[in-house]
C-alpha cells in the first residue's frame, strides 16, 4: 500500500534512514527538519514523491504549517512520525533551567504539537497511524548522564500511552505506536548538549546491548507501519533488560552502580 508519510527530524540519522526505507517502497514523503541543505539532499532522492519542509518543530506554527503543506501536496496523510529529538550529556544535578527546557521542548512538546496537528485529520478520515520515536532510556536508567533527555522520553512514553487509550474505544482504525531504540550508530550523541565524545558505557562495552544502525531501526519502524503494535523496542536486548529492571528495581540499580 502506498501511503503519504510525514517524518520529522528527517535530515539525518534515523529520520533520513526511515525516509530512504519508505521512499524505496514507493511511498509519498513529507520530510521536516531545520537544516535545509541536508533535508533537501535526502528529499531529492525521491523526486516528486517527496517534499522538504524546513521547520522547527518546537514551534507549534511550524508543525501546523508542516501538516498543511502535506495536505496541500498529497491530499491526505496516512502516517505521521514524530522523530525529531536531541540529547544531553549532563547528570541531573548539573542541569540548568535552559537545559531542561530544551530537552522538554525538543523531545516532548514537539511530539505533542505533532499529535494535536494530525490526529483531528486521522479522526476525520477514520484511519491513520501516529508513531512517536522515544528511547529505551525513557524506561531504564542505564545512562544517567542523559538525565533530562531520559526524563523527556519517559514523559513522551506516558503521553503516547494516554493518547492511545483515549482513541482506542472510539477509533479502532487509528493506531498509535511508541518506538524505543537503544544505542544507535548515528551522530546523535555527538550533537548532544555537553557531549565530550567519551567511551561507550559499560552495558555496551561489556556486550550487554550492542548498537544498531539507523537502517536497522528504520526497518523496524517500517515493519510497525505494516503491522501496527502499541510499543516496540528495536534492540533485541532491550525487552529482557526492561523486564529485569521492573521485576526488581533495587537489585538492578545496585548491579548497575557496581559497573561504574
Amino acid at each position: 500500500m502506498i501511503r503519504t508519510i510525514v517524518i520529522t527530524g528527517a535530515s539525518s540519522g534515523i529520520g533520513a534512514a526511515l525516509a530512504r526505507n519508505l521512499g524505496a517502497a514507493g511511498n509519498n514523503l513529507v520530510m521536516a527538519a531545520r537544516r535545509r541543505p541536508e533535508l533537501e539532499s535526502v528529499a531529492r532522492e525521491f523526486g516528486s514523491r517527496a517534499i522538504a519542509v524546513v521547520a522547527d518543530v518546537t514551534k507549534r506554527e511550524d508543525v501546523l504549517r508542516l501538516r498543511d503543506e502535506a495536505l496541500r501536496r498529497f491530499g491526505s496523510v496516512g502516517v505521521w512520525v514524530n522523530n525529531a529529538g536531541r540529547g544531553i550529556a549532563k547528570p541531573a544535578l548539573e542541569l540548568t533551567d535552559a537545559d531542561f527546557d530544551e530537552m522538554m521542548a525538543v523531545n516532548v512538546k514537539s511530539a505533542l504539537y505533532g499529535m494535536q496537528a494530525i490526529l483531528p485529520h486521522f479522526i476525520e478520515r477514520g484511519q491513520g497511524h501516529l508513531i512517536n520515536i522515544s528511547s529505551f532510556l525513557g524506561r531504564v536508567p542505564i545512562a544517567t548522564h542523559r538525565s533530562a533527555y531520559n526524563a523527556a522520553k519517559a514523559a513522551l512514553n506516558a503521553l503516547t500511552a494516554n493518547v492511545r487509550v483515549d482513541l482506542r474505544a472510539k477509533y479502532p482504525a487509528l493506531h498509535v505506536s511508541l518506538i524505543m531504540p537503544g544505542l544507535v550508530t548515528t551522530d546523535f550523541a555527538r550533537h548532544a548538549i555537553g557531549s565530550t565524545g567519551s567511551a561507550p558505557p559499560p552495558w555496551v562495552a561489556g556486550g550487554t546491548m550492542q548498537p544498531q544502525t539507523a537502517e536497522e531501526v528504520a526497518s523496524a519502524i517500517a515493519d510497525v507501519i505494516e503491522h501496527p503494535v502499541a510499543e516496540l523496542y528495536t534492540n533485541p536486548a532491550s525487552g529482557p533488560m526492561a523486564r529485569r529492571y521492573f521485576e526488581d528495581v533495587g537489585a538492578f540499580e545496585e548491579n548497575l552502580a557496581a559497573l561504574r
